[in-house]
């Protein structure tokens, strides 16, 4: 099943920036979502389709790095469709274990 997720962009923590895989974070008053966990899909934002890795985390926090995007999307509404799920949400021991898990899953994507 493909979910398709719209809403508003807001700011988060910074900490996918910080990484350098910068995100865009969703508030959505979608009722359904996917279980918790990585995805790949694709993000539509000012017209213009971008593939993404997408987190579904806890408490329905949703974000995605849009390959290829680099700008400022703060208030801008914005659609993602999550087509594949490719693995279990995890909390990693380091940052460069998440670093590194992040390169294979955009590859993925």
């Amino acid at each position: 099943m493909q979910y398709v997720i719209t809403g508003k962009v807001i700011r988060g923590d910074g900490y996918g920036k910080k990484l350098g895989f910068p995100t865009v974070n969703l508030t959505s008053k979608t009722k359904e979502f996917p279980k918790t966990g990585v995805y790949a899909g694709m993000a539509s934002l000012d017209g213009i389709e971008y593939r993404a890795g997408i987190v579904v985390g806890p408490r329905k926090k949703i974000e995605a790095h849009l390959i290829g995007y680099n700008g400022d999307a703060y208030k801008k509404k914005v659609t993602f469709k999550i087509n594949k799920f490719l693995r279990e949400y995890k909390i990693f021991s380091t940052e460069e274990e998440l670093i590194i898990q992040i390169k294979k899953d955009l590859k993925l994507c």
